[in-house]
């Protein structure tokens, strides 16, 4: 349906204004251009066009965004994937009327903001260079400087993947995208993407237990994203910017479950789901993820309200991952038992914050409330151990606990509205009830648990804590 829209222009001879094309979201599987003898040729056009980040029928904005010609725009742009020495030759055309656009990456090398080869209105030219380096690289354009209060163009890039002779090809390409304005009425417009959606419009990954996923994660924007996994390990195989590239040797390849993802760089990644069920891959900045990061963003949507459907309480850079079981699962013995009262505390002298707290009560029991400050109590777990947690909720919201960085069930991971398996969805804890949490410690290390509901106020005000895993036989050295 998007497809057959897009048989507009943005240009009329009578001088009347006629709609936007509309933005593909691009998955960054096909490649654009011409490859022959050894050279590629891509031609790219800047234009105006309609982006809708979430629903079809949602809230739109009107961006600029390229296009390879004769093609639909899309968000990332057209994706430049060649093999290893091919010569490229990218021509740029700047369909604006009224606005010069700075352009970066295809081997334009820059210092600052008066270094990039700027497209004036109306204009072409042409970039070659030659992919002399295998890996993730990165183009892109900005119609505004960089600053504080300038708005956001970071959907107008794309990704350049240069492959090694005898490469695998089968990796998924992730580019995050964020586009923001001010408005005439000082009102602020945002919309966060991954591959042009955003959550829960968002890819969603379909897969089995045990595969191999071989990710690369681009983020050409001017913000730092920490890129975060559920339930899962990943290993970093590669480490670039928009024009350099490196691969670790296998020795210096290191397993993370959050990577730090900085302005105009890029991860390769490497991973194997080893628990069935629901997962995310997310930014970890509360502000990218939750309700507030929608186009359509809610009055105070920076407060959810603690809502329980996972397409009010989430939205933005995030993306699902359903993995299918193969084989059954271990069972659990000799599990040890704890419990855990989130609860709110006295409140502050301001008299607007009223602080949560996290106890580890053996009893279940809710402390008292002159004992909670912000920030939980220390859980400390021991290696091979399986324990079960009871959180008990005496909020008046609903809450959810996230174990930040352990292998577990989907079932306990924490995220309401998502964790699980087929029908077995969990629920947010509401208040004056209770969820128990089946963790499996599998490695050793120190960790953290965390809201995963109503962000921004329930972990600003303490809603979070230390989780240390030792080894058995070691003794705890606070």
């Amino acid at each position: 349906s998007v497809t057959s829209r897009l048989d507009v222009d943005l240009t009329s001879t009578d001088g009347l204004s006629l709609p936007l094309p509309l933005v593909v979201a691009n998955d960054n599987r096909t490649p654009a251009g011409t490859l022959r003898d050894g050279v590629l040729t891509l031609d790219l056009a800047m234009v105006m066009a309609r982006w809708y980040p979430e629903a079809a029928t949602g809230p739109f904005a009107d961006l600029l965004v390229f296009a390879e010609e004769g093609k639909a725009p899309s968000i990332p742009g057209p994706l430049v994937r060649v093999p290893l020495g091919t010569r490229v030759r990218m021509t740029v055309r700047n369909a604006l009327a009224d606005s010069t656009v700075g352009m970066w990456g295809m081997g334009i090398t820059t210092t600052n903001d008066t270094a990039i080869a700027r497209i004036a209105p109306g204009e072409r030219r042409t970039f070659e260079f030659t992919a002399s380096q295998a890996g993730t690289f990165m183009y892109g354009g900005r119609s505004t400087p960089d600053g504080p209060g300038k708005p956001e163009t970071e959907q107008l890039a794309g990704v350049i993947v240069v492959d090694a002779p005898g490469a695998r090809t089968d990796d998924r390409i992730i580019v995050l995208n964020i586009w923001s304005e001010m408005t005439a009425d000082s009102v602020y417009r945002s919309a966060l993407a991954l591959n042009g959606r955003g959550w829960p419009f968002t890819e969603r990954f379909d897969v089995t237990q045990g595969d191999t996923l071989r990710w690369r994660v681009v983020n050409p924007t001017v913000r730092i994203h920490p890129m975060h996994l559920h339930g899962a390990y990943f290993r970093v195989d590669a480490k670039g910017t928009m024009d350099s590239d490196t691969t670790y040797a296998p020795a210096a390849r290191r397993m993370a479950v959050t990577e730090q993802m900085e302005p105009r760089s890029s991860m390769s990644m490497t991973w194997s789901p080893e628990t069935p069920g629901n997962w995310l891959f997310h930014c970890h900045l509360a502000f990218h993820v939750i309700s507030g990061a929608r186009l359509d963003a809610p009055a105070g949507g920076e407060h959810d309200m603690g809502s329980m459907d996972p397409n009010v309480h989430m939205a933005g850079l995030v993306m699902g991952i359903r993995v299918r079981p193969r084989g059954e699962a271990l069972a659990r013995r000799n599990v040890r038992r704890l419990s855990l009262t989130v609860a709110p505390g006295v409140p502050l002298d301001t008299g607007h914050l009223r602080p949560i707290g996290v106890r580890v009560t053996p009893d279940g029991r809710a402390p008292a409330p002159a004992s909670i400050t912000p920030r939980g109590d220390l859980l400390l777990l021991t290696r091979g151990v399986p324990t079960d947690i009871t959180v008990h909720n005496a909020l008046g919201e609903p809450t959810a606990i996230h174990w930040h960085g352990l292998e577990l069930e989907s079932y306990s991971d924490g995220v309401a509205g998502v964790s699980g398996i087929g029908t077995r969805v969990a629920p947010a804890i509401a208040p004056n009830d209770s969820f128990v949490a089946h963790l499996t410690l599998k490695r050793a290390g120190t960790f953290i648990y965390h809201t995963h509901l109503n962000d921004l106020y329930q972990i600003a005000t303490g809603l979070y804590g230390p989780l240390v895993v030792l080894e058995p036989g070691e003794r705890w050295d606070p």
